[in-house]
């Protein structure tokens, strides 16, 4: 099966605000097949699939909370679904992201009301092991500086649906 035979992968992304207007990021700390990470571009916020039947804002929250800890968000807006493919990849056909294309993401804007002893990304949930090894709050005009390059084109449109909520 050719890259552009495979599905992409259903997704949500969320860009977690703090009361300055800053998002949330965290720093993956392993090579994760498809979704590699570069030196000095590993960082992103949070962001998963979304299982069989799941509705996305119901994704969305578990997402946050198994990456983050984090329950304490008031939903700001959503955007429309947005594509990204994956840079080719030859590892292990078994790899969970391995038969997918990429992945098609919805991404939401949500307002953190709880406090930041609440983020702590080590932790493992729902049987999920951590992805993140650090975090931070960070300007969103930034982040697409940040993370892999072929995910920058999304995060600068999210950069910029999310602009009024800075």
């Amino acid at each position: 099966m050719t890259p552009s035979d495979k599905p992409y992968r259903p997704n949500v992304g969320v860009a977690l605000f703090n009361a300055e207007g800053e998002v949330l990021i965290g720093r993956r700390y392993r090579d994760d097949g498809p979704e590699i990470v570069l030196p000095g571009l590993e960082w992103q916020m949070p962001q998963g699939g979304i299982d069989a039947n799941e509705n996305p804002r119901d994704a969305v929250m578990r997402e946050l909370w198994e990456e983050t800890g984090v329950t304490h968000a008031d939903y700001l807006g959503e955007t429309d679904w947005m594509t990204y493919d994956f840079p080719a990849y030859d590892g292990p056909p078994s790899h969970r992201l391995a038969k997918f294309r990429g992945q098609r993401q919805k991404w939401f804007a949500l307002r953190f009301v709880g406090d930041d002893m609440e983020i702590d990304p080590l932790a493992t949930r729902n049987g999920q092991p951590p992805e993140f090894d650090r975090w931070r709050w960070e300007r969103l005009d930034r982040v697409a500086a940040l993370v892999v390059p072929f995910r920058q084109h999304v995060y600068a449109a999210v950069a910029s649906a999310f602009a009024r909520f800075v």
